[in-house]
């Protein structure tokens, strides 16, 4: 056998239950050397739950799994990653009390210790080569993770995953968190990983970056696998209609082209200040009816923006006025209570509760609206959840499953449902479609515009140009903290000239 035939993980006939619900039935599946094999599918299709498998952290109901053509049972991560199989999550998979040494080196620190005591300076040198062997300086190993951002915070994951030199890595919908700093990173060690004869699986909803990284994709439907592209023929025409079953239009946007025509100021955002400094006297109006786009590259201060509105991070200087009723937006209590509602890009720690309920999830805002003589009725809660299920078309057992147990584009229909559900006037969305699929794409972009339409405000702040342009009545641009340029809607508007005032 030819080594680049040699295969690296395989399993045959898996299936996975969680009580009724079927993730994975008889999924058989081989991963070669030098490949790199993209898995996609729709939301509840079952890919993060085979790759979570092989990953150690969690058992398949039944089937067999083999690495190099031997049995293969991880225990865990560890287990795994001492298997030569890493993975990089979709959310949020480090500890934010811990410093970076400690997140990257998790569950081997027996290398550090001496008896019972640990050599943190061995550590934190061994972490700072890790980094820096990765290509990324920026980042100090004695840092505590709660200092870092989102994206930085993902990067440590990067290289936790890359420490133990795996020779098959997993990278589940990692891209979609991350800006180009991230991103480019990930496509270095995709590439670094093909050359050394190594093995990815690659889950992403992006089809462009799909076709670009990937040599063979196998596409996941309801738990089973239906097909696979090899090659040339792995475009997004050939993904589409293997991923969903039916055509899908190419343009998932609005259709029209003239901007948002009303005057009346619904949001003022007056001269805010961040606390760190970064963001200074920033300043914009939101219109009734429009969708206002926020774009940037990675630390161009466009997420801190959409915080301070909400009032989630603390602003130092400025005012953000509800519009006419001329109320101070201070808190989160104030925009909760002025009918202000966020998504946020960091969903699973700050859009949704991950161990409650969908059904608690979604009345979280609404419980004044559904109390009657200070009690709150279980049916009136499962009655505004099970509306929201059915609005949303959420995949579900029903209302009562816990959230932590559905998947990405799931969990974000929940946190859409959360503020749908209490009526909110104005909407802030940052990176609202990150981790979604195709068809659910298209089915969130048509209940913006809906909302839009019923005359709400948003707010959408995104990573995604094509996004961008296709859905904001006005764009701003920003760039080291401040508004680089604004620029309305238009047929003749290019990604192109969105980059030019971002770098």
């Amino acid at each position: 056998m030819e080594n680049g035939n040699e295969v690296l993980i395989s399993c045959r006939d898996i299936c996975k239950n969680f009580g009724p619900t079927r993730a994975l039935i008889n999924v058989s599946f081989e991963l070669k050397r030098g490949e790199v094999c993209g898995l996609i599918g729709e939301n509840g299709s079952g890919k993060s739950t085979l790759t979570s498998i092989f990953a150690g952290v969690q058992p398949q109901t039944s089937g067999e799994i083999f690495r190099q053509g031997k049995p293969y049972k991880p225990n865990s991560m560890t287990d795994a990653q001492k298997s030569g199989v890493a993975m990089i999550v979709q959310e949020i998979g480090t500890l934010p009390t811990l410093d970076v040494a400690k997140n990257i080196f998790i569950g081997n620190y027996e290398q550090f210790s001496k008896g019972r005591v640990l050599n943190n300076r061995l550590m934190h040198e061994a972490a700072d080569k890790i980094l820096h062997e990765i290509g990324v300086d920026d980042i100090k190993s004695n840092t505590i993770l709660a200092a870092l951002n989102f994206e930085d915070r993902k990067i440590v994951e990067i290289a936790r995953a890359m420490y133990l030199q795996p020779e098959i890595l997993i990278i589940d919908e990692s891209t979609t968190a991350l800006a180009q700093k991230g991103r480019s990173l990930i496509y270095k060690l995709i590439d670094q990983m093909e050359k050394a004869d190594k093995g990815v699986i690659f889950i992403s909803h992006d089809l462009e970056e799909l076709q670009k990284v990937c040599n063979r994709i196998v596409c996941l439907r309801d738990g089973v696998v239906v097909g696979e592209l090899n090659g040339a023929d792995i475009t997004p025409k050939n993904m589409r209609p293997l991923m969903v079953g039916r055509e899908l239009a190419e343009n998932f946007y609005r259709n029209d082209w003239s901007g948002c025509s009303s005057d009346e100021v619904v949001l003022n955002v007056d001269h805010i200040t961040s606390e760190d400094g970064f963001v200074q006297n920033f300043s914009v109006q939101l219109h009734k009816g429009e969708i206002l786009g926020f774009g940037g590259l990675a630390g161009s201060g466009m997420h801190e923006v959409g915080r301070m509105i909400y009032g989630l991070d603390r602003k130092v200087t400025g005012n953000i006025t509800l519009m006419p009723k001329n109320k101070k937006i201070n808190c989160i209590q104030d925009a909760v209570r002025s009918d202000i509602g966020y998504i946020s890009k960091d969903r699973d720690n700050e859009s949704i509760i991950l161990n409650a309920s969908i059904e608690q999830n979604t009345v979280m805002a609404s419980l004044k609206k559904i109390r009657k003589h200070g009690l709150i009725s279980p049916r009136a809660v499962k009655q505004l959840s099970d509306k929201q299920i059915q609005a949303m078309s959420t995949k579900c057992v029903s209302g009562k499953q816990l959230c932590n147990q559905l998947s990405g584009g799931n969990k974000q229909k929940v946190a859409f449902s959360k503020w749908l559900a209490a009526g909110s006037d104005i909407l802030i969305m940052d990176c609202p479609t990150r981790g979604i699929d195709i068809g659910v794409k298209a089915a969130m972009y048509k209940l913006i515009y809906q909302l839009r339409q019923e005359g709400k405000s948003i707010v959408m702040i995104s990573e995604e140009l094509p996004e961008l342009i296709g859905m904001s009545d006005r764009m701003i641009i920003m760039k080291d903290g401040k508004i680089s340029a604004e620029i309305m809607r238009g047929r003749d508007v290019k990604d192109t000239q969105l980059i030019e005032c971002m770098v």
